[in-house]
């Protein structure tokens, strides 16, 4: 076959995701030398000293490889699907999903232990407008400042007493084989991950039928209908770094739960949503979800977040 090329970017964990991609297509017969791993530098990676918020949002993780995806200098992009946003550009589709990885957020602090071990005041470190309104809920006393870099940087500097405490995703420390720097982790249920946390997502062209088809092989069901729900939720609040959401959809069978959450930045308003159905259903019920959380938000809270 002609050489199969995947787009990345170049951070340890992204070398992970392309690289489980690559196995999962060789599983399917693939010549391993057929396939070319492409480096590719987002904006994201360049800009580090303050929030995405303020430099245009998530789609700075993605943009220059959808761009080497429309211009054909890559087959198929990799992403961590909680960096994707909800609106793709037009030509592209989320063709497949690996299986998810645990959902729940670790907890890397100086003192070890969970939040309840931070002393009164202490520093934390953090780049997630969801994580942050979860944190100012349980612990309104702890100081939050901006934490931006990759994963291992982020766990550096807490181990160098910089600051007091981070969250990462505790399935991207498993990935990268630093999950005992872990010091607890965080019940999803308590504290939810954010939209598609855990997942790995896989990327083409729209009209690529040959790679589509490829890509059917190894999409895992249960993770796509599961994420699918959870970005509906998204994409019916805002979908952009603006908002502090989260969403955790659990697929058992056929069967589809989920449960959604929409919070003002102080983490002081909290507006919870959840629904059950069919896995068939999920994008319906994420989307049913959101509209009814959006609902029931008072015009105050829609304009302290930035939803019109």
């Amino acid at each position: 076959m002609e050489r199969l090329r995947i787009g990345t970017r170049g951070s340890g964990l992204a070398l992970w995701q392309a690289h489980a991609t690559r196995d999962a297509l060789v599983a399917t017969g693939i010549d391993e030398a057929d396939i070319e791993i492409v480096v590719i530098k987002t904006s994201g990676d360049r800009i580090q000293n303050r929030a995405l918020l303020e430099a245009g949002g998530k789609g700075l993780f993605t943009k220059e490889i959808e761009e080497a995806l429309i211009d054909k200098s890559i087959d198929i992009a990799v992403h961590s699907a909680k960096d994707m946003p909800t609106r793709l550009p037009e030509g592209l589709t989320l063709a497949a999903y690996l299986p998810r990885a645990d959902v729940r957020d670790a907890v890397i602090s100086h003192h070890g232990g969970g939040l309840e071990n931070l002393p009164e005041g202490a520093r934390f470190g953090t780049a997630s407008l969801r994580r942050e309104a979860l944190l100012r809920r349980a612990r309104p006393d702890l100081e939050i400042t901006l934490l931006r870099g990759n994963l291992p940087t982020r766990i550096q500097k807490v181990e160098d007493g910089e600051l007091d405490a981070t969250l990462l995703a505790y399935a991207g420390m498993c990935r990268l084989g630093v999950d005992s720097h872990a010091t607890a982790l965080l019940d999803p249920l308590e504290f939810p991950p954010a939209c598609g946390q855990g997942a790995v997502v896989i990327e083409c062209r729209d009209d690529d039928a040959k790679m589509r088809d490829l890509l059917d092989k190894i999409g895992h069901a249960e993770t796509a209908s599961a994420v699918t729900c959870e970005r509906a939720f998204l994409d019916t609040l805002d979908g952009s770094c603006r908002t502090p959401i989260a969403g955790w959809a659990q697929v058992n069978g056929d069967k589809l739960s989920f449960r959604g959450l929409l919070l003002s930045p102080d983490g002081t308003e909290v507006l919870e949503g959840s629904a059950e159905g069919s896995a068939t259903d999920a994008e319906k019920i994420g989307r049913e979800t959101g509209a009814e959380v959006r609902g029931r938000a008072s015009a105050e809270l829609l304009a302290k977040i930035g939803i019109a």
